[in-house]
């Protein structure tokens, strides 16, 4: 692939979780002027044999990603400890951000960056039970469609608030320019499904991924008949326990 590197990474000893990505984001930067053709960097590519991704220890990334400022993928898997500081990366094309349980501070990073190439943007939000804190407040800026206007795809994904998320973007601006909006891995019900069936924007897409969702037969009937293309498979219960409702996301653990 002329001019152009990718590396992937393994930022953890194993389940050592007292090893965190530091090692790794140190000596990526101490060989900055050996890899000037890097444009793609994945930190953490960890198996769930070898880690569960809620036990990944991660680190501040920011004066890596300062280093390699050139960078037009940048992807990241494990919640804990990751901070991505101010992101002003003026090449980036693809940001994803992989947790069982994504911070509100990582979240409100990645919502004031500086990203003006950027066309995939993928969260991996997840629940509070693994460390999640962010709420579909913090996603406001993104709604109008002015941070990132050159998106293509989002991603707001696994998370254990998708109903609401479905609810502040199904009629957001931020749809107009999108080709694929992914609410999938997460807690997706008819109450979520049904603010998207009611929505003009979302039949403008070319694709809805809400893969592992909790909604019903006939719900999932009416948003195969919008017209674009659907993924409403993996359709999972929801467990009940004293009259409380149980639903959970793809990727927690």
């Amino acid at each position: 692939m002329p001019n152009r590197f990718a590396a992937w990474l393994s930022a953890c000893g194993g389940d050592d979780v007292e090893v965190d990505s530091s090692e790794v984001r140190d000596a990526l930067i101490a060989a900055r002027e050996q890899l000037p053709k890097v444009h793609a960097l994945f930190i953490g590519d960890i198996t769930y044999e070898e880690c569960e991704v809620s036990w990944i220890q991660n680190t501040d990334l920011s004066p890596l990603l300062s280093a390699y400022g050139n960078l037009t993928h940048f992807g990241v898997r494990g919640g804990s400890g990751l901070s991505l500081g101010q992101l002003d990366l003026s090449e980036l094309v693809e940001l994803q951000v992989q947790a069982g349980g994504l911070s509100a501070e990582v979240v409100r990073e990645v919502m004031k960056a500086r990203l003006p190439k950027l066309e995939h943007l993928e969260l991996y939000l997840g629940t509070d039970n693994y460390g999640a804190t962010s709420s579909v407040d913090d996603l406001t800026p993104l709604l109008d469609g002015t941070l990132f206007p050159r998106l293509k795809y989002l991603g707001l994904k696994n998370s254990d608030y998708q109903d609401a998320i479905a609810q502040v973007i199904a009629d957001a601006p931020a749809l107009d320019g999108l080709e694929t909006l992914d609410l999938s891995m997460g807690t997706l019900s008819d109450e979520g499904g049904q603010a998207l069936l009611g929505s003009e924007r979302v039949k403008t897409l070319s694709k809805l991924d809400l893969h592992h969702h909790f909604m019903s037969d006939e719900m999932m009937q009416k948003l195969e008949g919008l017209g674009i293309e659907v993924d409403v498979s993996e359709q999972e219960e929801s467990d009940e326990d004293d009259g409380e409702v149980w639903r959970y996301v793809a990727l927690g653990e």
